[in-house]
């Protein structure tokens, strides 16, 4: 029996047009956000017009994306090996997307907000690229982090967002921590079969390809990927006006492990 925050109904895929995973305001373990993916296919053109602020990931495939009269070209072959293009709007901006290869598919997370703002787009080469854990508890918790938009970069924004790509049988989000936003995770992997764990406090679940996960507020949260398997996650979280994202809180039984002089214990 499926958990209550893992929505794991699309494990073999997403159809084109859009298809809706999570909503704000909907009545079971309201994050506060709308999360889909929307596919593109045999070239057809999508124009977007939205009252809330959406920030677009670019997931796989090549497209044309206009802003009035400006015009980019964005791509991407590998979630596991290459970083993000992101498109991010403010309320009731006019978006063009015109494929450029035979399948397009997009990762959308709207929210509502209550101002304007200039639109932006983050091209691969202009997202950075983190890596943590290294050093630390033997490399169990080596993986890679691409922070996109953030309070710092976005003030203006209802939501934080980024990737995370877990090297096979590693840890990610460790230590265990926890904060008072909600939050989104999708997960893909390098293998059809792959798959990984998620802990929500005591709770751990399963995560297959193409599953998303709800991480209510003060929820304690790590995920694991299995041997063999790099794990990618797409993270969004909502940024809360009174309660805005500026640490997480970790978990203190666990937070010795960010000593490197401490790797823990090591069988002879």
């Amino acid at each position: 029996m499926a958990h209550e925050a893992l929505v794991d109904r699309y494990r073999s895929g997403f159809p084109r047009g859009y298809t809706a995973i999570t909503r704000e305001g909907e009545p079971g373990l309201d994050t506060g956000i709308d999360f889909g993916i929307q596919v593109q296919t045999d070239g057809r053109m999508l124009q977007e017009w939205d009252p809330k602020e959406s920030a677009w990931v670019l997931l796989d495939g090549e497209a044309e994306v206009r802003l009035g009269d400006e015009s980019m070209v964005v791509t991407r072959r590998s979630v596991f090996d290459e970083p993000p293009s992101v498109l991010h709007l403010g309320p009731e901006t006019w978006v063009e997307f015109r494929p450029r290869s035979p399948r397009v598919e997009w990762a959308v997370a709207r929210a509502s907000c209550g101002q304007r703002f200039r639109p932006q787009l983050w091209r691969g080469d202009e997202v950075g690229l983190e890596i943590r854990g290294r050093g630390l508890a033997q490399g169990a918790c080596v993986r890679h982090v691409r922070a996109v938009i953030d309070p710092a970069n976005r003030p203006e924004s209802g939501l934080v967002l980024g990737e995370v790509v877990t090297w096979p049988g590693r840890w990610s989000s460790y230590p265990p921590h926890r904060h008072p936003q909600p939050a989104v995770y999708h997960f893909r992997f390098t293998l059809p079969q792959g798959f990984g764990h998620a802990e929500l406090d005591e709770e751990v679940v399963k995560v297959r390809p193409h599953d998303t996960l709800k991480v209510m507020e003060h929820r304690s949260h790590a995920q694991v990927a299995a041997p063999g398997y790099g794990m990618y996650a797409l993270w969004v979280m909502r940024h809360l006006r009174d309660h805005p994202m500026v640490e997480m809180e970790i978990e203190t039984e666990h937070s010795w492990v960010l000593d490197s002089r401490t790797q823990g214990w090591e069988p002879r």
